[in-house]
């Protein structure tokens, strides 16, 4: 493993010097250069809203679909489907806070086909239902699945 070179900051050679083993030491770790981490996280972001393969988002880093997956689980200790999702409910999260779209249409925007699949994986990430969590719910009142949450829809 390359030495920590974070204490040489000044000039601007210093600078990318620590840019560069930064990359190099997460080479050694075994995960994904930072740069492209970046970039696959970036793309993520843009295309909440669609469908994205494995081989798509191994593409934008030129890695076969296997060897992209074990690194980025190295650099972000989740598999990439999993980031994927957790981005999706972040997104989904504030736009529920912001109460201007129906539910319905706040899981289209994330990238869910039916408002009951958002709903059941909002549930299984964050413990409450979406409609909970817009009226400012918590995790502890629903922890036993209620009768009436699948009856209730925005």
């Amino acid at each position: 493993m390359q030495p920590d070179v974070q204490s040489t900051q000044g000039n601007g050679e210093a600078g990318v010097e620590r840019r560069a083993m930064t990359v190099v030491a997460d080479q050694a770790a075994g995960g994904l250069p930072e740069r492209r981490l970046r970039r696959v996280a970036q793309y993520v972001q843009d295309n909440l809203h669609r469908e994205l393969r494995l081989a798509e988002l191994s593409g934008l880093v030129h890695m076969s679909p296997y060897h992209f997956a074990r690194l980025f689980k190295r650099s972000t200790g989740v598999s990439p489907h999993r980031f994927l999702v957790q981005r999706r409910i972040e997104q989904a999260r504030a736009l529920l806070a912001a109460q201007t779209l129906p539910i319905a249409e706040i899981a289209r925007s994330v990238g869910f086909r039916t408002p009951s699949h958002f709903t059941t994986t909002f549930r299984r990430v964050t413990g409450i239902t979406p409609s909970v969590y817009r009226s400012g719910g918590d995790a502890e009142s629903t922890n036993a699945p209620r009768q009436d949450d699948a009856t209730n829809r925005d």
